[in-house]
């Protein structure tokens, strides 16, 4: 993908020096409150990031003026291709939560998406819990499309049994 810059941040495919910055946040058990999996170990991270190197899903997320690597984007074409559909997701590192920088890469990336790629939907989704994913879909534009109940799990109690999420369906379209 084309870098992106935008006022703060820089917004491009995963290099492997990633990893430092990528371990910091993805080390944390906080990460997993809305998000599969759990805190990830060094050579975890290590082998994370050369998988994202080869390919668009996961961009990294840089403050320009520092170079540090801050969160990531998920940014995911919907099969199929015709439908020119992108899925939009995103982690950060909680230092640089509720700084506006979340908002700022994922309003870039959807003008991009809009722009370059003449994407006709942008979806996401998220636990209605995450109140701070959902309003930074909103303020990006993207409207809450529907409600999903039990929709998945990432989790399960102690005899297995799955811990089921409800999730809200975010969607934006090229000319709204």
């Amino acid at each position: 993908m084309k870098k992106l810059i935008t006022p703060n941040l820089e917004i491009r495919n995963h290099i492997p020096s990633d990893w430092k910055d990528l371990h910091e946040y993805l080390s944390l058990p906080e990460i997993y409150k809305f998000e599969p999996g759990g805190p990830i170990s060094v050579s975890e991270s290590r082998a994370l990031i050369k998988k994202r190197c080869n390919g668009d899903d996961f961009l990294a997320v840089k403050l320009r003026e520092s170079g540090k690597m801050i969160g990531h984007l998920y940014f995911h074409r919907i099969e199929p291709e015709r439908f020119l559909t992108w899925e939009l997701g995103f982690i950060f590192n909680p230092d640089y939560q509720n700084h506006g920088y979340c908002t700022e890469a994922s309003a870039a990336l959807v003008r991009y998406a809009f722009e370059a790629l003449d994407a006709h939907k942008i979806t996401a989704y998220c636990n209605p819990e995450n109140t701070s994913s959902w309003k930074v879909l909103e303020k990006i534009g993207m409207i809450r499309e529907g409600h999903f109940k039990k929709k998945g799990f990432f989790r399960t109690d102690p005899n297995g049994n799955p811990l089921w999420h409800d999730a809200y369906a975010y969607g934006m379209l090229k000319n709204s």
